[in-house]
């Protein structure tokens, strides 16, 4: 693969560099920057700073005005499911709050999910949550929940899971939701051994779906979400 321009590479150093600033509360809501500023403290050029603050200010991270500068905005503004967001977060010292707050969005969706999904998943759907659920029960048993093959297993079920819900509101969470899963194995805070009881309700969820009984699903999803929240909580 050939390299990127020097420019583009210049540029994603800037970005990850002030994103990850910003996202880890290292700079404060209020706080103003200056595209000359930028240039002198990263060593890049006025165009690369430009470019940088435009992705910024396409995810509310910042807003440029005229004779201000660029004002870094509260959290409360920005675009907190964007996926570069997310990871620049978890990255940082705030990433515990990061998948509080993801894990309250999960319980609070993903059983509904669920529901639709057990009235709505093709039969090829079907079979392959109940694959995936089956393979996460075989390797959690087996003490490997903190391996890149249960991840990847747990990802394949979740995504699966949102899309098939029909809603495709809920499938724009599926990437989110990746990056949670992810996010918990990198920091290392993915048990080998699952809590008592995460096991059997992805498992029963994943049957309930295939045997179309939503509130079966809806119920072992709500489950399965508390055991892991209670995991994230206590981390």
């Amino acid at each position: 693969m050939t390299s990127p321009p020097a420019r583009e590479g210049a540029h994603a150093q800037l970005l990850h560099a002030l994103g990850g600033t910003i996202a880890a509360g290292r700079l404060e809501p209020g706080a103003v920057l200056t595209l000359a500023r930028l240039e002198h403290d990263y060593g890049v050029s006025r165009t690369t700073a430009r470019e940088a603050v435009r992705v910024l200010e396409s995810l509310s991270m910042v807003q440029s005005r005229r004779r201000v500068g660029i004002t870094v905005l509260p959290r409360a503004d920005w675009r907190v499911l964007d996926v570069q967001l997310i990871r620049w977060t978890l990255a940082g010292p705030l990433h515990r709050q990061q998948l509080v707050e993801l894990m309250e969005l999960r319980a609070a969706l993903e059983p509904a999910a669920a529901a639709l999904a057990a009235v709505r998943a093709s039969d090829a759907q079907r079979v392959a949550l109940v694959e995936h659920a089956t393979e996460l029960h075989r390797l959690g048993s087996a003490a490997r929940g903190d391996s890149a093959e249960y991840l990847a297993a747990d990802i394949r079920f979740h995504t699966l899971l949102l899309v098939a819900s029909g809603n495709v509101l809920y499938g724009e969470l599926a990437a989110p939701v990746r990056e949670i899963l992810q996010g918990r194995h990198e920091l290392g805070l993915t048990p080998a051994v699952p809590a008592a009881g995460t096991l059997d309700a992805h498992l029963a969820a994943a049957r309930a779906i295939a045997a179309g009984e939503g509130g079966a699903a809806r119920e072992h999803s709500r489950t399965h979400l508390s055991l892991v929240s209670d995991e994230v909580e206590g981390a």
